[in-house]
């Protein structure tokens, strides 16, 4: 879960003024930092808009809480830091609920939970995702995320190389420099749709690792903000209304919330 083309667009602490709706002018107002790379999750498009799941997810809970928002976007291994130094008040961006993000920040309750997969070049010799067929492979993962702390802890006989952003793991993979990629099982499933990704094939999930992978993405807030609460009451009530599941089948075709 979550990551960047950004980089060849706008800069990343520039604000996206997308407000999630032109009648609460009068409510609260919140900064929501993002990433802008981790589709279909949240993209930041080549005019400069926000889209994605996080995105919508956004809009809607800021409705239901009657928020004034706007969107800033933050490259991933920043992103935490850049919350609590107040540049946003909170991170929607498919950010695992990790005991040690707790450490530092605050969280809602889960939005959605995915597990992680593997994925490998159509022509590959790798025939299961496990540890043991990646022995002695070459396993991409964007670094600070859980991917690669999970790649790190259970592949540890394969040489784990750490990218910046997503798009640069699929960019080496693609041209054949590294034998497999981690991530999240939506984001590759997305992109091996894609004509980028036709170079490759899913091999396989993994199983979660409660530790490492957490209690599913939540949104994160400084510590001691009510604004965990408000958000997870935000996300029961979009949950119950039907509103989640209308921006769920949007994106996917199954249920992304998770057990």
């Amino acid at each position: 879960m979550r990551i960047s083309k950004r980089f060849t667009l706008a800069a990343s602490a520039a604000v996206i003024a997308l407000f999630a709706s032109s009648a609460m002018a009068e409510g609260e107002k919140i900064v929501i930092g993002t990433e802008g790379a981790y589709p279909p999750f949240n993209n930041l498009e080549s005019d400069g808009t926000l889209t994605g799941f996080d995105i919508d997810i956004a809009k809607a809970l800021c409705e239901e809480m009657k928020a004034e928002c706007t969107f800033v976007t933050q490259d991933w291994d920043g992103i935490i830091p850049a919350l609590i130094a107040k540049k946003f008040d909170a991170i929607i961006a498919s950010m695992s609920i990790t005991a040690e993000r707790k450490q530092q920040v605050d969280f809602s309750k889960k939005y959605y939970n995915t597990p992680p997969a593997i994925v490998v070049p159509k022509d590959s010799d790798i025939k299961e995702a496990t540890a043991e067929a990646l022995a002695g492979k070459t396993l991409g993962a964007q670094g600070s995320t859980t991917h690669s702390n999970y790649a790190e802890a259970h592949m540890k006989d394969s040489e784990v190389k750490l990218y910046p952003t997503a798009d640069e793991y699929k960019l080496d993979i693609a041209n054949g420099r590294i034998d497999a990629v981690i991530d999240d099982v939506v984001v590759l499933s997305e992109w091996l749709k894609t004509a980028d990704g036709a170079c490759c094939k899913l091999l396989g999930t993994l199983p979660l690792d409660p530790v490492i992978n957490g209690e599913g993405a939540g949104i994160a807030v400084r510590k001691g903000d009510p604004l965990a609460d408000k958000f997870t009451a935000a996300i029961a009530a979009i949950r119950k209304s039907g509103k989640y599941q209308e921006i769920n089948a949007k994106y996917f075709p199954f249920d992304v919330y998770g057990d």
